[in-house]
């Protein structure tokens, strides 16, 4: 019985295992391609985003925009179609989270950004529209605002946004429950 390796009984059979291996690495480098979306801030600059408080729309501040008086501020409405028809904010368009990174949607988001147009996010609750809005605050989309409380908040003071400016429920870590009292 011989001690030789496979290689060394068939020297052909290695050189083709081989050529094929180094084939398959050299086409795999050549077809990669470029991500199609790259990060413009790195996770830190967008935590100090977030602390900062830039880049929010606090419920008050969308009169202007409900009354017509602004139009450079387009509302987007992340949640799905079925909640989107049961109520949203006057003049929002519908464009669910999972497909707010689609080639079509990257695009138009461009677009308001070289027009000078703010893009303002909302889910049902803030919390909903957080991760999309980092997303795009860390890719660059320094246009795109979160619409603090979301639409619950929006929706049970539609008709008072001016007289909630002193309210700040809708501000984040302020918790919907009293969770002390709960645990008692």
């Amino acid at each position: 019985m011989s001690n030789k390796h496979v290689h060394e009984t068939n020297p052909k059979r290695t050189v083709i295992v081989m050529v094929v291996f180094v084939a398959v690495i050299v086409i795999g480098l050549l077809s990669l391609k470029t991500p199609r979306l790259t990060y413009a801030l790195t996770p830190g600059q967008t935590l100090d985003l977030v602390l900062s408080g830039k880049g929010y729309v606090r419920p008050w501040q969308l009169v202007p925009v409900l009354n017509g008086t602004v139009d450079t501020v387009i509302l987007i409405d992340i949640r799905n179609k079925f909640e989107y028809g049961k109520g949203h904010i006057k003049g929002a368009e519908n464009i669910s989270a999972y497909d707010l990174t689609n080639d079509e949607n990257i695009t138009r988001l461009k677009e308001f950004r070289k027009k000078g147009m703010a893009v303002v996010l909302y889910g049902n609750t803030q919390l909903e529209a957080n991760g999309p809005w980092m997303v795009f605050r860390q890719l660059g989309f320094d246009n795109v605002m979160l619409l603090l409380g979301g639409y619950r908040y929006y929706a049970a003071h539609k008709n008072n946004l001016i007289a909630t400016k002193s309210d700040k429920s809708y501000l984040p870590g302020i918790a919907d429950f009293n969770y002390a009292e709960i645990a008692k």
